[in-house]
């Protein structure tokens, strides 16, 4: 069994993630989506446990796909899930730069290779901190997420 990790905060979850999680599911027999803590970004909008339920929520469709949280090293989650790569969505060229240093990284420590899948053109805007900052101030991003997260934003900023 092929099995690939698609790391990420997914804080939220968009169309975006969910473009790639289907497109690595059609190429891998099984799809682990890893829910992490970003210590580079902000304080998240949602727990890991919340983000980790908005996913599962969005991915039913899809029956070779797990979830789970990342509080160690992408390295040895993908080792302790088996995993024969990792994939990362590209937007732009730009991501590109900062996530290729990252696969070298990983290839060194542990020598599983990195796989990048770039997102549609209608994909390829969508941002987590976009969607939160239109969200906050009562935007409608409910065309750029799945509807287990559009309701969820709609709750968290109502309150």
């Amino acid at each position: 069994m092929r099995t690939v990790v698609f790391p990420g905060s997914f804080d939220p979850f968009h169309n975006g993630h969910l473009e790639v999680v289907e497109r690595a599911a059609s190429l891998f027999d099984e799809v682990v989506v890893a829910a992490l803590r970003n210590p580079q970004k902000s304080d998240p909008l949602f727990t890991l446990e919340e983000r980790q339920e908005m996913i599962r929520e969005s991915v039913t469709h899809l029956q070779s796909v797990t979830i789970t949280a990342v509080t160690k090293l992408l390295v040895d989650v993908a080792r302790d899930v088996g995993a024969h790569a990792i994939v990362k969505g590209l937007r732009a060229v730009s991501d590109f730069e900062n996530e290729l240093q990252m696969a070298q990284m990983n290839r060194q420590l542990s020598g599983v290779e990195t796989i990048f899948i770039p997102t549609s053109s209608r994909s390829s805007f969508i941002a987590s901190r976009l969607l939160r900052e239109v969200a906050r101030f009562g935007g409608d991003v409910s065309s750029f997420v799945p509807v287990p997260v559009a309701a969820r934003l709609v709750k968290q900023f109502r309150e």
